[in-house]
């Protein structure tokens, strides 16, 4: 949503916003501890909900993926007090389980009541839904499901279909969120709005399958993780060896503190303490015909990288 108001001021300052014209009004809700999402829903008051994911965000206020569950499933028991609806990506295991007993409207690959199909993302994720294509200018297999919620919602407000697909093949997306940057004759990844350890994991994932091109991943630190932050980085720091990924660079604290033997010896992966001692090193390059992805917690600011080249 405009501006991502979506705590106990931004939820309020969105419904202010909405006029007596406003057909649907969409509100984002957003937690970082327990009893959060269950406040917002009193404030908003909402008929209908959708959870877009269970990642491992925010681990220092929520201390497991298992408090995220709960925290973020405050919805689901609120809808249902209410006897209202939710959507549910029937791909999403966590999504099935938590919704069982809840009056739900479902989407997705599988056994749901809205079909909407993958197609592939190389890089930019195609999909097909009511034997339509669709071509959005999202990069990554992750966004399917984004873009199928989406497309569902849309679909059971009757937009049609016209409508939908303009409105998902029109949005670029900005703010440093999964951007596509052409410099030179580098093609540059921009995902540094944020990143937890399961968002960083798809944007790997997904920046590995990309074919025909030298891959070099610049990632930064993951904040806001508590007790886990050891572990999720060092667990990050080891996926790279199994990724078809030419070269990556860690920076931050945490990144640094990451053990990585194997390659380190074939100088695949190297470590930095601090973004100023990559940038020492980055402007000792000559990066040319190469794809790039940057990844990173807002607080690391990596989009500083693009004034280097």
């Amino acid at each position: 949503t405009k501006g991502n108001l979506n705590n106990h001021i931004g939820v309020p300052l969105t419904l202010l916003s909405m006029t007596p014209e406003t057909e649907i009004g969409i509100v984002e809700m957003g937690a970082n501890h327990l009893k959060e999402i269950d406040f917002l829903c009193q404030i908003a008051q909402p008929d209908y909900g959708y959870i877009t994911n269970f990642g491992k965000a925010h681990l220092e206020g929520f201390g497991s993926l298992e408090g995220v569950v709960q925290a973020k499933t405050e919805m689901y028991r609120y809808l249902k007090s209410q006897n209202k609806t939710v959507f549910i990506n029937v791909e999403d295991k966590i999504q099935v389980e938590k919704s069982v007993t809840i009056d739900k409207i479902t989407f997705g690959r599988d056994d749901a009541a809205i079909k909407v199909n993958f197609i592939d993302a190389n890089p930019f994720v195609k999909i097909q839904f009511n034997n339509m294509v669709v071509v959005s200018q999202l990069i990554g297999a992750y966004n399917y499901n984004n873009i199928a919620a989406a497309i569902a919602i849309g679909y059971h407000f009757n937009v049609s279909n016209e409508d939908i697909i303009a409105a998902i093949e029109n949005y670029i997306p900005i703010n440093n969120r999964s951007q596509i940057i052409e410099q030179g004759t580098n093609k540059i990844i921009l995902d540094a709005y944020n990143a937890n350890p399961s968002s960083m994991q798809v944007a790997l994932e997904s920046f590995s399958g990309l074919t025909n091109t030298y891959k070099i991943a610049i990632l930064g630190d993951m904040f806001e993780l508590g007790n886990e932050a050891e572990v999720e980085h060092q667990l990050i720091a080891d996926l790279l060896s199994h990724h078809k990924i030419d070269k990556a660079y860690l920076v931050g604290e945490n990144f640094y503190k990451t053990k990585n033997k194997s390659s380190r010896e074939n100088n695949s992966i190297t470590l930095f303490k601090s973004f100023d001692d990559f940038k020492s090193h980055f402007l000792t390059l000559k990066i040319e015909n190469t794809t790039l992805l940057i990844k990173a917690s807002r607080g690391m600011a990596l989009e500083r990288i693009l004034d280097l080249m």
